[in-house]
C-alpha cells in the first residue's frame, strides 16, 4: 500500500538511559502492566461466571465454558496478525495501541452486564482491541535496540516482569473487590465488579501511553504521507465491522474455530515464507526456524493454558484450599491465578542471571523451548501424582500445595520459553513483516488457548469434573509433553543452523 506504515529498521533515536535501558522502556513497562491487569483481571472469574450466570451453577455447563473461554483467548491470539499488519502498513505502533486500548476497555465495561449475548459481544470487543495493542506494544520494545544490542533480551525479560506485576495484582485486587462489594461472598462472588475494575484498569493504560509517547522520539509513528486521520478513522470501522464477525467464530464452537485458526496459520506461513524467499536464503531458513519454534509454542499452551479453565475447576472442586493451620483460612480460587506471575517475577532475575552465566554453555533458543516444555510436562506429573497418591478418601481432596507447585513449575517452563519467543520473533522475521511475524507468534498461541479449551472440556466431561476425568486428562497430558519436549530436544541442533547464527 502507498505510504503504508513499515517495520523496516532505521536509526534509532539516542534516548536517555533509566536503569541500564532506554528510558521508553519503562514507560512501556508500565503501559503493559495495566493492560495485563485489565486481562488478567478477569482470567479467573470467566468460566466460573459462565456455569454460575448461565448454567445456573450446574456442573454441566464447565465443557462450554471451557471451550468458550479456550475460544475467546484463541481469538484474543489470532487478531494479533491483523493488529500486527495494520501496525506494519497502514497506521503505525502508536495509533494502533491507542486505538486497541479504546476498544478494549469498551468491551471490559460490556461484560459486566449479566445477559449472555451482550457478554459474548463484550468478549469479541475485548478481542478486537486486544488485537491492536498486544502484538505493537511488544514490537515497540524491539524497536528500542539494535539487533545486535547484547541487552535486547534482557529488556525483553524486563518488559515481561511488567506483564507478570499487572498479572499478579489483577486477581488479588478483582478478588477481593468481587467477596467484598455489591453483596459479594467467597461463595458467590460479585463478578460484575472484577469486569468494571479492570476496565478502569485498560482506562489507565491508555491515558499512560497517550501522555508517555513522547518519550519514543517518533519511533512507531507512520512514515511521511500517512499521519493523517483518515486511516485511524478506517481503522476504528474496521475494527467495529469486525466484532460481530468475531462474535460468529466465538458462537461456532471450539472444533470449528480450529479448522479457521488453522488455516489462518497456514496463510500466515505461507506469507511470512514467501516474504523470506524474497529477501534471500538466510532470511528464508529463519522463516523455516521460526514456523518450526511456532509449532512447538502451540503445544505449550494447550496445556499451560488450563491455569484458566480446567485448574479453575480443579481448584473448586478437587483441592482442600482450607489453610487450617493458618487460622481457618480459606484460599480464594482467583488468588492461583496470581502464583504463576509471583514465580515469574521471583524466577526471572534468576534465571536472566544463569543465562548470562552459563556463557557459551548458554542452551539454544531450540533448547531453551525443549526445557519449557518439559518443565509443563513436570507440572502435570506433580498431578498425576496427587491424584493417584495424596488424595484423602474422606474428602476426596488433594493437597493445596500440589495445585500451587504446579504453577511454580509451569511458570518455569514459560520462562524458558516466553520471553524468549518474543525476541526470537524480533530477529527472525523478515524485516518489512516483524509486526505480522509477532502476530503470527500470538497466532500460535492462541492455537494452542483454543486446543486448552477442547482439552479442558475433556478434563470434565459431560457431567463435570471428577477425580476420575482429570487424572485421565493430566496422565495424557504428561506423555504428549514429555514426548514432544524431547523431540525438540532432539531436533535442536537442526533448527539452529537454520537461524544462522541468532541467539
Amino acid at each position: 500500500m502507498s505510504g503504508a506504515a513499515t517495520s523496516t529498521p532505521g536509526p534509532i533515536p539516542e534516548y536517555t538511559q533509566l536503569m541500564g535501558h532506554p528510558r521508553p522502556l519503562w514507560m512501556l513497562f508500565m503501559t503493559e502492566f495495566w493492560e495485563r491487569f485489565a486481562f488478567y483481571g478477569i482470567r479467573w472469574a470467566l468460566v466460573l461466571y459462565i456455569v454460575a450466570q448461565f448454567h445456573g451453577g450446574a456442573d454441566t455447563g464447565e465443557a462450554s465454558a471451557n471451550q468458550t473461554y479456550g475460544a475467546y483467548l484463541a481469538l484474543v491470539y489470532a487478531a494479533a496478525i491483523f493488529g500486527g499488519y495494520v501496525a506494519d502498513k497502514i497506521i503505525g505502533y502508536q495509533r494502533s495501541i491507542l486505538v486497541g486500548a479504546i476498544i478494549m476497555a469498551a468491551g471490559l465495561f460490556m461484560i459486566s452486564m449479566p445477559d449472555e449475548s451482550v457478554f459474548k459481544l463484550g468478549l469479541a470487543t475485548i478481542i478486537a482491541g486486544n488485537g491492536l495493542f498486544k502484538p505493537n506494544i511488544s514490537t515497540m520494545v524491539g524497536k528500542l535496540y539494535s539487533p545486535t544490542d547484547e541487552r535486547r533480551d534482557s529488556g525483553f525479560t524486563l518488559f515481561y516482569m511488567g506483564i507478570n506485576l499487572g498479572a499478579m495484582l489483577a486477581p488479588i485486587l478483582t478478588g477481593f473487590l468481587a467477596e467484598r462489594m455489591l453483596g459479594g461472598s467467597s461463595d458467590s462472588p460479585a463478578y460484575k465488579v472484577v469486569f468494571i475494575a479492570s476496565g478502569v484498569g485498560m482506562l489507565v493504560s491508555l491515558v499512560w501511553f497517550w501522555f508517555g509517547r513522547a518519550q519514543l522520539k517518533g519511533v512507531g509513528r507512520p512514515p511521511e504521507g500517512a499521519e493523517g486521520g483518515g486511516r485511524v478513522l478506517m481503522t476504528a470501522i474496521g475494527a467495529l465491522v469486525a466484532i460481530p464477525v468475531i462474535y460468529f467464530l466465538l458462537s461456532m464452537g471450539a472444533s470449528s474455530l480450529q479448522w479457521v485458526l488453522t488455516a489462518m496459520f497456514v496463510g500466515l506461513g505461507v506469507m511470512l515464507l514467501v516474504e523470506g524467499i524474497r529477501e534471500g536464503s538466510v532470511a528464508r531458513d529463519k522463516v523455516i526456524a521460526l514456523l518450526i519454534i511456532f509449532a512447538f509454542n502451540v503445544l505449550f499452551w494447550m496445556f499451560f493454558e488450563q491455569a484458566g479453565s480446567s485448574f479453575s475447576f480443579l481448584s473448586d472442586k478437587i483441592v482442600d484450599r482450607d489453610l487450617g493451620a493458618a487460622g481457618g483460612f480459606i484460599w480464594p480460587n482467583a488468588w492461583f491465578q496470581s502464583v504463576n506471575s509471583v514465580a515469574i517475577i521471583t524466577l526471572a532475575p534468576v534465571l536472566a542471571w544463569l543465562w548470562v552465566k552459563m556463557g557459551r554453555n548458554n542452551p539454544s533458543i531450540p533448547r531453551k523451548f525443549g526445557l519449557g516444555i518439559i518443565f509443563n510436562g513436570l507440572a502435570f506429573l506433580l498431578l498425576m501424582f496427587a491424584l493417584s497418591s495424596l488424595l484423602d478418601p474422606q474428602t476426596m481432596k488433594i493437597p493445596f500445595w500440589t495445585l500451587f507447585m504446579v504453577y511454580v513449575i509451569q511458570s518455569i517452563g514459560e520462562l524458558c520459553l516466553s520471553p524468549i519467543g518474543l525476541s526470537m520473533t524480533t530477529k527472525l522475521a523478515p524485516s518489512r513483516l516483524v509486526g505480522f511475524a509477532m502476530g503470527g507468534w500470538f497466532l500460535s498461541t492462541g492455537i494452542g488457548n483454543n486446543l486448552s479449551g477442547i482439552f479442558a472440556s475433556h478434563v470434565s466431561g459431560s457431567e463435570g469434573m471428577s477425580v476420575a476425568s482429570a487424572q485421565s486428562g493430566y496422565t495424557f497430558g504428561f506423555w504428549i509433553l514429555l514426548g514432544f519436549g524431547v523431540l525438540l530436544f532432539l531436533i535442536a541442533p537442526l533448527i539452529q543452523r537454520l537461524m544462522h547464527g541468532v541467539k
